[in-house]
């Protein structure tokens, strides 16, 4: 089963048009096979020249890439840690995935309406953070409740188990992301059975117009300077010009990205990074029936 990205961010980011260009991209590529598990979910083969260039060595006749699934998750308010909205299924998607593409608004249109009426990706991240960390720090609460109850007997284990989830309350109710959290030896026993949000690892996609292409705006400086001090990594992409590219045959697609003066796609940059963000290594089968990437 492939590992899960899951895509957020707070309406009208686009967030959903990228999703949609991943789909397409990956429902025309031949040889790389696309299928949608229902409306939300994908399977997105991830780029590989190098699969591409033992296929040819080999002359195999059918080439079979690695593959992430994306998750479009529903859209973040404010509130959610309290089931505002769609807050109970947007975080439980959440906690089924093992990252999250955090998808931010990067661009100016008067057309597209903003849910706070202006565009501030610092804010936009707060939000969807702030949410997260509201969620951990309930489920860190009720934790130690039961583990000093179950401590009262003198275990000193319970004990030390207890203060660790008081050290990592202080921490989250701080505003800090439980990925950032120093673990102890012996700690991540502990750390890992309350499955928090909060400790997934993120990739923010700075989403800007097409004249903001390749390197950005003053908004997506703010987004990599956020990224900067979490150890993050950010892609900055058009999810609308990548959605027109994904309705283009692969020579038009080409050809059109140079014109614009475009390297590559943003959506293939996105999916690599997605990859790496996973920490996913890939070795290769080769034949002269099948070259296969694996996981």
């Amino acid at each position: 089963m492939p590992l899960r990205c899951g895509i957020v961010g707070l309406p009208n980011v686009g967030k959903s048009t990228l999703f949609n260009a991943l789909s397409g991209a990956g429902a025309e590529s031949a040889n790389y096979p696309f299928c949608t598990i229902d409306p939300n979910v994908g399977i997105v083969p991830v780029p590989d020249e190098r699969l591409d260039t033992i296929a040819e060595m080999a002359s195999s006749a059918k080439v079979v890439p690695t593959v992430i699934e994306f998750v479009d998750i529903a859209g973040l308010v404010a509130g959610a840690s309290k089931g505002e909205g769609l807050g109970n299924q947007f975080l439980s998607h959440i906690r089924e995935v093992d990252a999250i593409v955090h998808v931010v608004r990067c661009f100016a249109d008067e057309n597209v309406v903003h849910v706070s009426a202006k565009v501030d990706p610092a804010s936009d991240i707060e939000v969807i953070e702030t949410e997260l960390l509201l969620k951990d720090l309930d489920s860190i609460e009720k934790r130690i409740e039961r583990t000093k109850k179950a401590a009262r007997g003198g275990d000193k284990k319970l004990q030390a188990e207890a203060a660790f989830y008081e050290r990592l309350r202080d921490h989250v109710a701080d505003g800090k992301p439980v990925r950032g959290f120093q673990v102890k030896d012996g700690e991540e026993e502990w750390l890992e059975s309350l499955f928090l949000l909060s400790i997934k690892p993120v990739l923010y996609a700075a989403n800007v117009g097409e004249s903001d292409l390749p390197d950005g705006n003053p908004w997506v400086e703010a987004v990599q300077g956020i990224a900067a001090e979490e150890g993050a990594r950010v892609v900055i992409v058009s999810a609308e010009l990548e959605a027109q590219l994904a309705d283009l045959e692969a020579d038009e697609r080409a050809d059109f990205m140079e014109d614009l003066g475009l390297e590559g796609s943003g959506l293939e940059r996105l999916i690599q990074e997605a990859y790496t963000l996973l920490k996913l290594e890939t070795f290769f089968t080769v034949g002269p029936k099948e070259a296969r990437a694996w996981t």
